[in-house]
């Protein structure tokens, strides 16, 4: 990959990662590698340096997201590692979430309900007895983002469906969670089309999160290196002239 005197040209960072020339030239922009030196000629020149910021940025996406790894090279090139390092640890306390979230959902499934599913809509006061709660705390629960009764005359009606969330909510309140996580679980529940549906997607679910999670360890062991390689090479990078001028013009001229 390399060419003369370890310079590269945009087109050998886009090799290494079946990347376009263009794409490298967008992350020099888009400042999630350092900026490139110039030929004489006005062409772009790429160091070792370069390539490591390049291959640390791409190592971070799988496991953080484009916006988070962006994010973080710019606090690295800018030395701030402060900030770098308060993404990566927002990033991980989010996965943690989730998966407290796989396992309250898991725990929640394979409890009974509270009672025979309610085929007729519910009232407050109907679903807070059957409950054992007050009909101020759906109201509340209702304010959190975890109930969505629909309204008759003014008054809220609880379908089987919300009856279920209900039940799974108090199930989780219960065991002390906190209500935008259960928000978070009817969220879950809803999207897979109830309990039953849900349940066969827990492992798949637990093993996209395991997935993510080893590729946030990858990431970060890139960004590692990167940041090694950057300390004992903190003198800033020298301009080549002359044949690296030839080297843009004779191979592909990619400015």
């Amino acid at each position: 990959m390399k060419s003369q005197n370890g310079v590269h040209r945009p087109v050998d960072l886009a090799r290494a990662h079946g990347l376009s020339a263009q794409a490298v030239r967008n992350y020099e922009r888009a400042g999630v590698i350092p900026p490139a030196g110039r030929t004489a000629s006005g062409y772009r020149i790429y160091t070792g340096d370069h390539a490591a910021a390049l291959a640390a940025y791409l190592g971070l996406i799988p496991g953080y997201g484009y916006p988070a790894a962006g994010e973080i090279m710019r606090a690295v090139l800018r030395d701030d590692l402060e900030s770098a390092l308060a993404v990566l640890d927002g990033a991980h306390v989010r996965l943690r979430r989730d998966r407290d979230t796989v396992t309250s959902v898991a725990a929640a499934l394979v409890q009974a309900p509270s009672g025979p599913p309610s085929d007729q809509p519910l009232s407050i006061g109907a679903l807070a007895h059957r409950l054992g709660i007050t009909p101020a705390t759906l109201r509340k629960w209702e304010r959190a983002g975890i109930l969505a009764p629909e309204r008759s005359r003014g008054a809220r009606v609880y379908s089987s469906d919300d009856v279920r969330d209900a039940e799974l909510a108090h199930l989780l309140r219960r065991g002390g969670y906190p209500l935008d996580h259960i928000a978070t679980v009817i969220e879950r529940v809803r999207a897979a089309g109830g309990p039953g549906p849900l349940a066969a997607s827990i492992e798949q679910w637990r093993a996209r999160l395991t997935a993510r999670g080893r590729a946030m360890l990858t990431g970060s062991a890139r960004l590692s290196d990167y940041l090694d390689g950057r300390q004992k090479n903190a003198a800033p990078p020298v301009g080549v002239t002359g044949g690296a001028a030839d080297l843009g013009d004779q191979r592909g001229k990619s400015r």
